[in-house]
């Protein structure tokens, strides 16, 4: 376990690094965020698409590089996150191994496997705090005589034993347990016994709450009211950012600059209708005008981030207080009749935030199979939210026929396609393995860490594209490449999904940005059964540029070929069919 000698650990002056490895929900996070503060960063392992977070770390004056290794339950690595765990091993100087102190035989899998390898290491024994409600009593000096290691007892939420284990840096050492590959469980078990004592103690709130959300009957009914609650709170929130700060601060800073600019080039031509857009009644417009700097900043950063910020807010909170697991549990078999499992559902839900982050956090299951269905999944059947909230835009006059409609079918789209795409791809999905984390507050450092990063990630990777897509649409307008394809495809357009003409620009606007191609269908004047068949062929044809190109990285040519092919034939099968029985209904 050498000492690493990279620039990056050079120039920030890093002494040594040090890696927290430990099971996944141990609280890993929560001790990073305890001990780094806000020097973080996130980077993706080279060669690999698993990321993992880097930050810095005082000790005794000197500055050392602490790393959040991928959760891991073995050394013996059966995901390509657990094989970033093991790789990582080679790069750091000291091991700090966090437990989940309230399930140790399980967690000490993984801490003997570490001690087999002879690094220096330190065990935090992470959610002490959660030891005593269990009943449960850990004789830390005798598990510190037995492992041969220094042991520290934490609570990362709470910042208990924070300093203490920070200061046991200094003494870690290489572990003096030696075993036989297969004595490793019986090794664990005599630890147990020796060091453990479990007191019997009637059941608290949390734990029959845990219960609860796992039930096959309750846990549904129960995800039901999570899920709508939370949404709830993402509209709540996200509407007020939008209407109190976002829209106020757009027209008293950025309007008045963008109206002098018009002002300035003379209120038409080119480079006007470039960066400016199109007036309307004389005036700049944010959501109409169409230019690079207008409608292409305001659409990502006023009318769009505060719905992600929201959106990442909840998720965050839902992760960190424990809710995501068991929700994973409880869809695992619906999951794996679509080819996936249940954890699955986790970037599933980031898509619904923005497909962005939902499509790298496919990168860590485990299978071609899944990576290939997931990715297929998300890219019809889930609309990020500022696409929702375009959608909800257009269908306010009619809420509840046109969401039933529109989103009945995605839903229905979602379980049919996963269910043949599962029979007909080659591949097995593997069962889901974890733990069940206790139900806990969340840390509040560690969550506005999370959100952060994961802020900066969208404005990183959605604003770019929605400047370019602006830009190219504006030049496809100016050149008549537009209008062509609008004649060239009117039969399809028209006939099969009874749209307007005029409606060929949105869909070549979706190969860059949804949000931006369902907004411009609002001039149209569509109908309801107009506006549900676009919104439906808008959502399933194709990802916006930049979830394209993280699934073409990830998938490789010949299944991104496959899977844009599957797009494409179900996203206009079903607009058509949609067309023809709304009409049926005189819709």
């Amino acid at each position: 376990m050498p000492r690493s000698n990279s620039p990056e650990g050079e120039a920030k002056g890093a002494v040594f690094r040090v890696l927290l490895m430990g099971n996944p929900n141990v609280g890993k996070s929560a001790v990073f965020s305890r001990l780094t503060g806000a020097h973080v960063i996130a980077s993706n392992y080279p060669g690999t698409t698993v990321s993992f977070s880097e930050g810095l770390m005082e000790l005794d004056g000197q500055q050392c590089t602490l790393i959040d290794v991928p959760g891991t339950y073995t050394l013996e690595p059966l995901s390509p996150a657990e094989q970033v765990a093991v790789d990582m091993l080679e790069e750091g100087d000291v091991v700090v191994n966090v437990v989940d102190a309230t399930n140790l035989e399980r967690n000490l899998n993984l801490t003997v496997q570490l001690l087999k390898r002879k690094v220096p290491m330190v065990v935090a024994l992470n959610m002490w705090d959660e030891t005593l409600e269990h009943g449960i009593n850990i004789a830390v000096e005798g598990l510190q005589e037995r492992l041969g290691v220094p042991v520290v007892p934490t609570c990362a939420i709470s910042g208990e034993g924070m300093k203490d284990l920070q200061q046991s840096l200094k003494r870690a050492r290489p572990g003096v347990l030696t075993y036989e590959e297969d004595e490793r469980w019986h090794l664990i078990g005599d630890i147990i016994e020796q060091v453990q004592q479990v007191d019997h103690r009637h059941p608290t709130i949390g734990q029959r709450l845990s219960h609860a959300t796992v039930h096959p009957v309750i846990g549904p009914l129960l995800a039901l009211v999570m899920l709508t609650v939370s949404f709830g709170v993402v509209r709540f929130v996200g509407e007020g950012l939008i209407g109190h700060v976002a829209e106020p601060l757009c027209n008293w800073l950025w309007l008045p600059v963008m109206q002098g600019l018009s002002d300035l080039l003379g209120s038409s031509g080119f480079i006007h209708d470039l960066l400016v857009g199109q007036l309307v009644d004389g005036q700049v417009s944010f959501g109409e005008s169409f230019g690079v700097l207008t409608t292409g900043l305001y659409i990502p950063v006023a009318a769009v981030l505060p719905y992600v910020f929201a959106f990442y807010l909840v998720v965050g909170v839902l992760e960190d207080s424990g809710y995501l697991p068991r929700l994973g549990v409880l869809v695992d078999n619906v999951m794996h009749r679509l080819g996936l499992h249940g954890l699955s559902i986790v970037p599933m839900m980031l898509g619904l935030g923005c497909n962005v982050p939902g499509a790298l956090a496919l990168r860590v299951l485990e299978t071609r199979k899944e990576r290939f269905i997931g990715a297929t999944l998300l890219a019809i059947c889930v609309p990020c939210m500022a696409q929702l909230a375009m959608i909800a835009g257009l269908l306010r006059e009619h809420v509840v026929e046109g969401f039933l409609a529109v989103f009945g079918t995605l839903f229905l789209l979602w379980i049919c396609l996963g269910v043949a795409m599962n029979r007909f791809t080659r591949g097995a999905t593997p069962e889901i393995v974890l733990d069940i984390p206790p139900y806990r507050l969340p840390y509040w450092r560690a969550l506005l860490q999370k959100l952060s990063m994961r802020m900066k990630r969208f404005l990183r990777e959605a604003v770019p594209y929605v400047l370019l897509g602006v830009l190219v649409v504006n030049l496809l307008y100016t050149f008549g490449v537009i209008g062509f394809f609008g004649k060239l495809f009117t039969p399809v357009i028209t006939r099969l999904l009874g749209l307007p003409p005029e409606a060929v620009g949105a869909l070549l606007v979706g190969f860059l940005r949804k949000d931006v191609a369902v907004g411009m269908l609002a001039p149209l004047g569509l109908s309801l059964r107009q506006l549900v068949v676009a919104s439906v062929v808008l959502t399933a044809y194709f990802p916006c540029a930049a979830t394209f190109v993280i699934l073409f990285r990830d998938l490789g040519l010949r299944d991104m070929v496959k899977s844009s092919i599957i797009r494409v034939v179900v996203a206009f099968s079903v607009g058509g069919l949609l067309n023809f029985m709304m009409t049926g209904l005189g819709l």
